[in-house]
């Protein structure tokens, strides 16, 4: 990043500072969690306490106040480091934490954004259901008022951190015959009666994550778990996840570039016909389209953060990067897997894992198939 001019000394300290901490502490534990399966809780504690997780809160609250670049830069080296670490990091302070920061009182802030970024509550995000994935408004879930109490019944997949985290935002119609008018964000506590993980789901990629189905059965809640104001959480979610596509964009970048670093070193070693096969143009070329292909990606990704920082509108920016940046990501971890060989179908090098986790971030944060849509609406 150093040749980079639009980063400031500040970004250019940050990054230094975070690339070291990445791989001296998180490399080691992205590696044990996908051996194991099983997310390492120590991750949150060992980001809190260098005050990653507030990054981009203010700094009333515990955060560094710092702006959507540096979460960028942030993401794509925890992409490049470990994609199942990143997903749970991901989960818990893009998803969880920013609409405490957005739409929450004064008094939720107290209770789940403070210790959100001190790493002392976990959360997660469910808006998700077996009915509505890209269509939001299609949950059955809902939320009626009884008293001073809402009761939710309904239920949420492919939550990720749903089966350690401490509480979990979710989507339930308050007024269903309002259709997307009516629906509100409410926080559910672990352990709230009525509220249970039903399963874990088993994933292709990233299986150091830990995806779940959670069910809601009778579960009361007070109106104080409401989050931002009732019926107004289908646009609190979307605006919220505006800004998590541009780190979605920098995750695929990063996990580009591991697959592009790893197939390099790879492609210097291997030697066929008398000389490393990097040496053939055919190979050296595809490096070539690739680490352009990564730069195209990042440019796009870093002009829809520097509009987020501005003030701007950036939904189709942030669209655009997201599309662009995974949908490369895929590509070009199928074509190191491919630069590798017979290897490469073997658990012997990471190109198979990085070819495996790639294909999540064309379909998390709304497909791709979502994002050409949202594009083609302002042309």
């Amino acid at each position: 990043f150093s040749n980079d001019l639009s980063l400031t000394e500040d970004h250019k300290r940050f990054i230094e500072h975070f690339q070291k901490f990445s791989n001296e502490v998180l490399r080691p534990l992205g590696e044990k969690a996908e051996r194991e399966e099983k997310y390492p809780l120590e991750v949150y504690q060992k980001m809190a306490e260098q005050g990653y997780f507030g990054i981009s809160f203010p700094e009333k609250y515990g955060g560094a106040a710092m702006d959507h670049v540096a979460l960028a830069l942030m993401f794509e080296e925890l992409g490049s480091v470990s994609a199942s670490l990143t997903l749970g990091i991901y989960c818990h302070m893009v998803l969880s934490l920013t609409p405490f920061h957005l739409y929450g009182s004064e008094e939720q802030k107290q209770r789940y954004l403070i210790p959100g970024i001190q790493g002392k509550k976990i959360g997660a995000w469910g808006i998700t259901e077996p009915s509505a994935g890209s269509d939001l408004a299609a949950i059955q879930s809902r939320a009626d008022l009884q008293g001073n109490e809402y009761v939710i019944n309904g239920s949420k997949i492919f939550t990720t951190n749903g089966t350690f985290a401490d509480y979990v935002v979710i989507t339930a119609y308050t007024q269903k015959a309002a259709g997307m008018k009516g629906i509100t964000l409410f926080v559910v506590d672990k352990g709230t009666p009525g509220f249970h993980v039903a399963r874990r789901i088993k994933t292709v990629g990233v299986r150091g994550s830990e995806t779940t189905e959670l069910v809601f059965e009778n579960c009361r809640v007070p109106k104080s778990q409401i989050l931002g104001e009732v019926d107004k959480g289908f646009y609190n979610a979307l605006n919220a996840l505006t800004g998590g596509r541009i780190v979605a964009a920098s995750f695929a970048i990063g996990l580009a570039r591991a697959a592009m670093e790893q197939g390099l070193r790879y492609t210097k070693e291997r030697k066929q016909f008398g000389k490393p096969i990097f040496e053939n143009q055919g190979v050296s070329w595809a490096f070539s389209d690739i680490a352009t292909t990564i730069e195209a990606a990042r440019l796009l990704t870093h002009k829809a953060a520097r509009l987020a920082d501005a003030g701007k509108p950036h939904i189709k920016e942030a669209s655009m990067a997201k599309l662009f940046a995974t949908e490369n990501a895929s590509k070009i971890c199928a074509q190191a897997m491919q630069l590798h060989g017979g290897y490469g179908l073997t658990e012997e090098f990471p190109a198979e894992k990085f070819f495996r986790d790639a294909k999540l971030l064309e379909i998390g944060e709304g497909t791709n198939q979502i994002h050409r849509n949202m594009i083609a609406k302002f042309l």
